[in-house]
């Protein structure tokens, strides 16, 4: 009896190290996940930045190490990794697993595997309101879509997108990059606005302000007289706009603004709060 108990325990033990041999020999013949462009995807195919576009974006946000990136739809992780070599605190917001595990390995090798984070998850329902600057590589719709709540965040934020536009929404900015990008070679960027829509005071003076994205128009009504609002414009919290023989400048801090207006070679301060 014990030698047939041993004979069956043996036999046990030489299958189980054939198994492992076996898993393993297979493991060392898988090779490591490659992404390839044309890839397809959740919402969109997937193409690679060309390293040089990755650069103008970046410079283009003026990317700051006290600043916080997101990358929607980072794909191979570079724009991230880019981000993070610079000093970033830098989020990739990935759909494909096998691309976010891509990425962190990536991320190991350029050493900034403790500043560049990679999420796997939806953009959609990713919470990313903290970031000061956003990028993407997403066809127009899925940015319009986005566009909402780009614009609920921060005024000043920056938004930097690879190729493609914001709908109605104007870019403030764009820049082509050469070198090594050979297609999709165009950055838009804009800068999230302060919300000014409506009415506001300043002493006696009314500012009834209609707001278009950045683009700012209305008019300022003093001793029953209106005047038009000309080339009103905003830039993150930075107001600018004219208006009869006055031109205003300011920052616009919630339900307050605070700046300067000039006539001619007078400045004064001006200060306006909105109306309830």
């Amino acid at each position: 009896m014990d030698t047939l108990f041993t004979m069956r325990r043996t036999v046990l033990a030489l299958a189980l190290s054939f198994f492992a041999l076996t898993v393993y020999g297979q493991a060392q013949s898988t090779p490591a996940y490659e992404p390839e462009p044309g890839q397809s995807g959740k919402d969109v195919i997937w193409l690679p930045t060309a390293q040089g576009l990755v650069d103008r974006m970046l410079d283009m946000a003026k990317l700051t190490p006290q600043d916080i990136h997101y990358d929607l739809g980072s794909g191979d992780g570079r724009t991230v990794i880019t981000a993070a070599k610079r000093g970033a605190k830098s989020y990739g917001v990935e759909y494909n697993p096998d691309m976010v595990e891509y990425s962190r390995r990536n991320a190991e090798k350029a050493g900034v595997a403790g500043k560049a984070t990679f999420i796997h998850g939806d953009i959609f329902e990713t919470d990313f309101s903290k970031a000061t600057v956003i990028t993407l590589f997403l066809l127009p719709e899925l940015n319009v879509k986005l566009r909402p709540k780009i614009l609920a965040m921060k005024p000043g934020t920056r938004v930097v997108s690879n190729s493609f536009t914001m709908g109605e929404w104007k870019a403030d900015e764009s820049q082509s990059a050469q070198g090594d990008c050979t297609s999709y070679c165009t950055a838009y960027m804009w800068i999230v606005p302060a919300q000014v829509d409506g009415r506001w005071r300043s002493g006696k003076t009314e500012f009834k302000f209609a707001q278009d994205f950045q683009m700012v128009h209305g008019s300022v009504g003093r001793s029953g007289k209106l005047e038009p609002v000309l080339n009103g414009r905003l830039r993150g919290d930075e107001i600018n706009f004219v208006s009869g023989n006055d031109r205003y400048t300011g920052r616009v801090t919630g339900d307050r603004i605070d700046g300067v207006v000039t006539t001619g070679i007078k400045a004064v301060p001006w200060t306006a709060v909105r109306a309830r």
